[in-house]
């Protein structure tokens, strides 16, 4: 028997323009305003601003201004170098990159909900009927879970700083849900013209961060098949067909690159190797990482999709559950099984655990729902006054031990208050309330009840970070400061730079301060701009030829916020 009972009055579907103004809140908080920050965010800019400023060959051989970009596909770089294209002009480079990261983030949400939609609407996922009526319409059913796997999606801890970055990472989350969706749709009527668009999104997740990924989650969809009783020959056949479309795209990039040798270099074997460099036997390390990190990073979206497997064990052959847990349980082993773990990889469970949670929602106990409800309601609204009285702190100076501790992460920055920062994030926390007091005054039945809270709350987090805080997160993060100290420094008529600074640092000299650093073929500088941390001696830290009386030192200097990182100039004196 199937484990749902849920009346009409449940399945209200949430208002079309609130979810759209929901994601807009969600995404458009950290895409503007915000500078490169020191991580992959800025190195992945420098890759798309150097295709944007380069020629073919940058757009067949990504670099960040020289620095050959070997451990990622060149997807993700061409939609953000394509997006400085079309709006650099008018939005600036860094947004305009940014235009791409938007838009993949909302075709990650409209993946989730149609997968989600396409898996209520069926017969096999109905609630039970009741004895006098009144039970949900299918495709009302199939709106309301879809609404609550975006809120569950939306909801998510880990989805919420890797969603707002120009990285791979944040594309390939996004077409991880394009490829859960296009399974359920071959799933649901197996055809060629399905797996052909199958296809497609394991192609463009093969030119995004290798093919092991793409590889591993056409397996996911094999055994699915299998499972599900689908005839073998013609399941065989159909994914035969898919990988053959995804090499042919993967070709796109590939096949010119290695005929046209850019940089004299050719990115096939380092894309075949890299399958290959993800793959090792798990470790405790491994174990740990998973465990550790994907307690808070899959919250709130675990709870719920545990509570859906359990609750639907009886309904093996189900494609609600079925689907999605075999993503899951692929991405988690893809995990698992590489040898340096980090969040990038965990960012695959997120679109169909959301999923598949949305169906745990059917069933969870109203005592459960309204513990979570509370727990969200104390838990963000406590995180939300925090923020605010930290931040009254920096500007006023009381309470003291509040302002010397938010002063202290940001030394010799002095805050300003900026008004439209305010006024926003003062908007974000009266719409907070209200949407706190409507959730406890109206105890609304609907299905997306318990996750609503959980979103909203999120959203309003991120929305004060990025307005009353992002001043001191650029202060603190953004080479844009030390770029432009080393531009004034640099002697006239100045070639080519050398240097051994990280990808980040160097996307952000040459956006910043355009130094001329040395290209992906290399060669012999008068000037060298070495990075270093002041804690370790320059023997063990600092290549050989990069030492010795040959180099005269022009400027030193660092980030105010880091008091380690170190970056001298020099000029060759001989």
């Amino acid at each position: 028997m199937k484990p749902v009972r849920l009346p009409a009055a449940a399945t209200l579907a949430l208002p079309r323009w609130a979810l759209f103004a929901l994601g807009l809140l969600y995404i458009l908080p950290g895409l503007i305003g915000r500078d490169p920050w020191k991580n992959d965010d800025a190195a992945s800019f420098g890759a798309m601003w150097t295709m944007a400023q380069g020629g073919w060959q940058d757009w067949l051989w990504p670099n960040i201004a020289g620095l050959s970009v070997t451990d990622e596909g060149p997807l993700a770089f061409w939609l953000g170098a394509l997006g400085i294209k079309l709006f650099g002009w008018l939005l600036g480079d860094v947004l305009g990159a940014r235009v791409a990261t938007g838009l993949v983030f909302l075709l990650g949400v409209a993946a989730v909900w149609y997968a989600a939609f396409n898996l209520g609407r069926r017969p096999d996922a109905q609630p039970l009927r009741l004895a006098f009526g009144g039970q949900p319409e299918p495709r009302d059913f199939g709106r309301t879970l879809a609404d609550a796997a975006v809120l569950i999606y939306l909801g998510s801890l880990g989805l919420l700083l890797h969603s707002h970055e120009t990285t791979a990472e944040a594309l390939q989350v996004s077409l991880v849900a394009l490829l859960v969706y296009r399974a359920v749709r071959y799933v649901e009527r197996a055809s060629l013209r399905n797996a052909a668009l199958v296809g497609l999104a394991l192609g463009l997740l093969s030119l995004n961060r290798g093919w092991l990924t793409p590889a591993a989650l056409s397996l996911a969809l094999l055994l699915c098949t299998r499972f599900l009783g689908l005839p073998p020959g013609r399941a065989l056949r159909d994914l035969a067909a898919a990988a053959a479309v995804a090499v042919a795209i993967a070709a796109l990039w590939l096949l010119p690159a290695h005929l046209l040798r850019p940089y004299q270099q050719t990115p096939l074997a380092g894309w075949l190797a890299l399958g290959g460099a993800q793959l090792a036997l798990p470790t405790v390390l491994s174990l740990k990482f998973f465990f550790r990190v994907g307690t808070w990073f899959f919250w709130p979206a675990w709870p719920f999709a545990g509570w859906a497997v359990y609750a639907w064990r009886r309904q093996r052959h189900v494609l609600h559950i079925v689907v999605p847990l075999s993503f899951v349980i692929m991405a988690a082993l893809l995990t698992l099984f590489h040898p340096n773990p980090e969040q990038g990889q965990l960012l695959a469970l997120l679109p169909p655990l959301a999923i598949m949670a949305a169906f745990g929602l059917l069933t969870m106990k109203r005592g459960a729902i309204n513990a979570i409800d509370w727990f969200s309601v104390m838990a963000l609204t406590l995180c939300a006054a925090v923020i605010w009285i930290f931040w009254i702190a920096k500007l006023t100076g009381w309470p003291a031990q509040a302002a010397k501790n938010a002063l202290k992460l940001v030394p010799g920055f002095k805050p300003e208050l900026g008004l439209l920062a305010f006024i926003v994030a003062a908007a974000a926390t009266c719409g907070w309330i209200a949407l706190v007091h409507w959730r406890l005054s109206r105890q609304p039945a609907v299905l997306w009840r318990a996750v609503v809270l959980s979103s909203g709350g999120l959203i309003l987090i991120w929305i004060l970070l990025m307005t009353l805080f992002l001043p001191d997160m650029n202060y603190s993060k953004s080479y844009a400061s030390v770029a432009r100290q080393i531009a004034d420094k640099l002697p006239p008529g100045a070639g080519c730079i050398e240097t051994n600074v990280g990808p980040a640092q160097r996307a952000s000299f040459a956006y910043y301060a355009h130094l001329p650093f040395t290209g992906v073929e290399g060669g012999r500088c008068e000037l060298l701009l070495l990075q270093d941390s002041v804690r370790l001696r320059d023997d063990r830290e600092i290549a050989a030829q990069h030492r010795g009386k040959q180099w005269q030192l022009l400027w030193e200097g660092r980030r105010p916020s880091d008091r380690e990182e170190r970056f001298r100039l020099y000029r060759r004196a001989d």
